[in-house]
């Protein structure tokens, strides 16, 4: 069925007259709004991360140990107790046989070895001087002089004149050198081996050393040298030796300890130039 249309009144309202004219209408453009400014928005602060607590492994409990299973101890038989005692002794008697030693009569004794003499102890002496420092003291080797002919009946005098001289000079030679105490000794009529000793001193090794050997180069020039020379590398005691004539330098030290002068106290002592400016020389006679 059609709707009925309820009929609408019209009302009518007065319009101006419009003129003949009309001017289109410019169409005005909206003003466009200016947009506001985006605020941005205030950063919220990041709330500091907190550490979640560490949480600790739990502990995993310790297996409990296993005890090892006891093994029982086999029984043993009677029988195998009393075997076992018995290996115990045999072994306790062979232990006690080595200890004493074969059996009288069963095996044949070593022959026992000689005790050596026992040495008795060498007696202590008692302590002795004390010695100068000197690696080995020279000494007068004894020898004998050649026989003289029986054609010559006065050689030994000869020979005794030559030596007296030559320890004259040794002594000047000494004196040269500064040396002190200056002696000649006349010991022909009681040893073999020479006829005058020639003793005199140095202050020190050096010393001793020095007048050693001004005395051999002096009488080298003159003809005469030494048969041999000792003690010259330790400086405390030098022995030169010119047959006839035996020549001891000492220091100080050393001629005091060996002390030929008191050995020779009986020997008559020789004059000589110069004696009375040497230091301790023995009186002329």
């Amino acid at each position: 069925m059609a709707e009925a249309k309820s009929p609408r009144k019209k009302t009518s309202t007065a319009k101006p007259a419009a003129s003949t004219t009309r001017k289109p209408a410019a169409s005005k453009a909206a003003p466009a709004k200016k947009a506001a400014p985006a605020k941005a928005a205030p950063a919220k602060k990041a709330a500091p991360a907190k550490a979640a607590p560490a949480k600790a492994a739990p502990a995993k409990k310790a297996a409990p140990a296993k005890a090892a299973p006891v093994k029982a101890k086999p029984t043993l038989t009677r029988a195998e107790i009393e075997q076992k005692k018995e290996k115990k002794k045999n072994a306790a008697l062979r232990v006690a046989k080595k200890a004493s030693g074969p059996r009288p009569g069963t095996a044949k004794a070593a022959p026992a070895k000689k005790a050596a003499p026992a040495k008795a102890a060498p007696a202590k002496a008692a302590p002795a001087k004390k010695k100068p420092k000197t690696d080995s003291a020279p000494k007068p080797k004894p020898r004998k002089r050649p026989e003289l002919s029986a054609s010559t009946p006065d050689a030994a005098a000869l020979r005794r004149d030559g030596a007296r001289e030559l320890a004259k000079l040794i002594a000047a030679a000494g004196l040269d050198k500064k040396a002190e105490r200056i002696e000649i000794l006349d010991i022909g009529e009681k040893v073999d081996y020479a006829d005058f000793l020639v003793l005199m001193s140095g202050r020190s090794d050096r010393q001793v050393r020095s007048v050693a050997d001004g005395v051999i180069e002096s009488l080298k020039e003159k003809g005469h040298r030494p048969t041999s020379v000792e003690g010259m590398q330790q400086g405390q005691w030098v022995l030169v030796d010119y047959s006839d004539v035996i020549v001891h330098v000492f220091v100080d030290e050393a001629r005091r300890y060996y002390d030929l002068e008191g050995l020779w106290m009986d020997a008559t002592r020789v004059p000589f130039e110069g004696a009375s400016h040497a230091d301790g020389a023995a009186p002329t006679t």
